[in-house]
């Protein structure tokens, strides 16, 4: 019995991560509806950009966000302006083929400069543990958790509340009525995207912290976080949220159950069940 508790509390704090690796695709799909292929490759950014926070500078990977959030939202910026943007006025398949692209040559990159060995964001605070009685939890899981509810809960109130936040929901709904609006659509998807960035991030530096990653990581995140963002509902925040716990606790009690290869298949077939039965996802669309 305490291993059956054990493993439905790592996988309701691992669904926090999940949830927190989805939040941006979940986002850029709402608004732009665009499947970024390159949001896993985006991800493993972030956690190299820790990496190399802690061994050149010498700085906490968390630390690592006060330049990185920035800089990852300027690089969103920029990729939409010079990019996507350009290639949404040629067709809707464009951007796709774009995205690939910039997977493909994120990939190479992290190769050339940090080579294929795995890496990870090693620190003293991600090594330690606590226990109630005699069910033990990695400090990691509980920091992922609690950064995925905080950035949840801004991403929510921000949408809601900012005026930014309210165009860019117009905008999801209806693009060109949002333009008759007054609303520039552009600097939306724009703002957007770079949104979408500095969450992947953060999701990436939580990520490293957790596990190690190589310059190929990228694929798996995507995988796990189009199944969150399916589970959830394309586009809805709070829907991704709890998609990805539904998600991390398939998987674990999955592999209680089924053994550790089985985990992701069972967490998949949950996947398709729910799709089946609720085609839009447990949340729908509702931001």
């Amino acid at each position: 019995m305490i291993d059956l508790i054990s493993t439905i509390i790592m996988g309701f704090l691992l669904g926090g991560l999940y949830a927190l690796i989805a939040l941006g695709l979940s986002l850029v799909f709402g608004v732009m509806r665009l499947i970024n292929v390159a949001h896993g490759d985006i991800v493993v950014l972030g956690s190299y950009l820790g990496y190399a926070a802690m061994t050149i500078l010498g700085m906490d990977p968390i630390l690592s966000l006060f330049f990185g959030i920035p800089l990852m939202f300027a690089l969103g910026l920029g990729i939409q302006k010079f990019f996507l943007n350009r290639a949404f006025k040629v067709s809707m398949e464009a951007p796709l083929i774009i995205a690939f692209g910039l997977s493909i040559i994120l990939q190479n990159i992290y190769q050339i400069i940090w080579s294929p060995m795995s890496r990870g964001l090693t620190t003293s605070y991600a090594l330690k543990s606590f226990n109630i009685g005699e069910i033990y939890f990695p400090l990691v899981y509980i920091l992922d958790f609690s950064i995925a509810l905080v950035v949840m809960i801004f991403l929510r109130e921000f949408l809601r509340r900012s005026y930014m936040g309210r165009a860019i929901n117009a905008a999801s709904q209806d693009r060109k009525a949002a333009q008759l609006m007054g609303i520039n659509t552009d600097r939306v998807f724009a703002f957007t995207f770079a949104i979408a960035m500095a969450l992947a991030g953060v999701a990436g530096i939580c990520f490293g912290l957790t596990f190690p990653f190589v310059p190929t990581s990228g694929m798996s995140f995507l995988i796990i976080a189009f199944g969150v963002i399916v589970l959830g509902g394309l586009g809805s925040i709070l829907g991704t949220f709890i998609g990805g716990i539904v998600f991390g606790l398939t998987q674990t009690l999955g592999s209680y159950f089924f053994g550790v290869n089985a985990q992701l298949l069972v967490a998949y077939l949950m996947v398709l069940v729910v799709l089946s039965i609720r085609p839009q996802g447990i949340f729908g669309r509702q931001g």
